[in-house]
């Protein structure tokens, strides 16, 4: 008489396993592909309302359509890009009302970092923001772009990521995201990167007071002056 042994659930069959690994491969090339065109986008590599040709994206990335098209979905539904039927995949053209709407939810999402970060804040994390704020202040005086946003990007990142948060630092990042071309813009043109750097002087101060309420309003404060800045440089236009 034959004994039939069940096979253990976590046992797979070979075309269960090459199942797994072609749908881990498959989510694997989605989200390498989202990064690069995520980067390419942030990294002003298109502009807005550009239309992008996926064919071409999956040929300079080494991979097939799928993944591209994939990811071009998850971006939009991050905001950054527009999914228009039968015309293809565009880059998200931001109106200056939700542009506003925008800078409104992150100036209260930044304010907030400020308050629960005001307390908790350690000296070697000053430290690191002085340090930060220094280098801006040579690219500012030297008015040189570049050297700039670097640093600028990795001290809103650096205050937000250290509160912990992380349902903050999401939505924060997520506001982020849709308006960085705006942003880049504001800082540009006059002396948008000296009176920006001001503003950061006064935050990294405000923390090293521990004083909540007034880390709120520097916090708060530079987000509103940015809306005023890339906003009232994109009316001149």
């Amino acid at each position: 008489m034959l004994t039939v042994v069940n096979q253990p659930a976590f046992e797979k069959t070979m075309p269960e396993r090459a199942q797994q690994i072609g749908h881990l491969q498959a989510h694997s090339l989605t989200s390498l592909a989202q990064r690069e065109i995520e980067q390419m986008i942030l990294g002003g590599e298109f502009t807005p309302g550009e239309r992008i040709n996926e064919n071409a994206l999956a040929n300079q990335l080494g991979i097939s359509r799928g993944p591209v098209r994939e990811a071009c979905r998850a971006l939009a539904a991050m905001g950054l890009v527009q999914l228009i039927p039968n015309r293809g995949v565009f880059i998200r053209v931001i109106s200056e009302d939700e542009a506003v709407e925008v800078y409104e939810m992150r100036a209260g999402i930044f304010g907030y970092a400020g308050m629960l970060l005001a307390p908790r804040i350690t000296d070697d994390q000053l430290a690191y923001l002085y340090l930060l704020v220094e280098q801006m202040e040579r690219a500012a005086q030297a008015n040189d772009f570049d050297r700039y946003y670097p640093p600028n990007l990795t001290f809103h990142d650096y205050l937000v990521s250290a509160t912990g948060n992380q349902r903050l630092i999401r939505t924060y990042h997520d506001l982020v995201r849709q308006l960085h071309l705006f942003r880049a813009r504001g800082l540009v043109t006059g002396n948008g990167m000296k009176e920006s750097n001001r503003e950061h002087r006064e935050i990294v101060k405000a923390l090293a007071a521990r004083d909540q309420q007034r880390a709120f309003n520097a916090m708060a404060g530079h987000v509103n002056s940015g809306q005023r800045r890339t906003l009232g440089d994109a009316n001149r236009r």
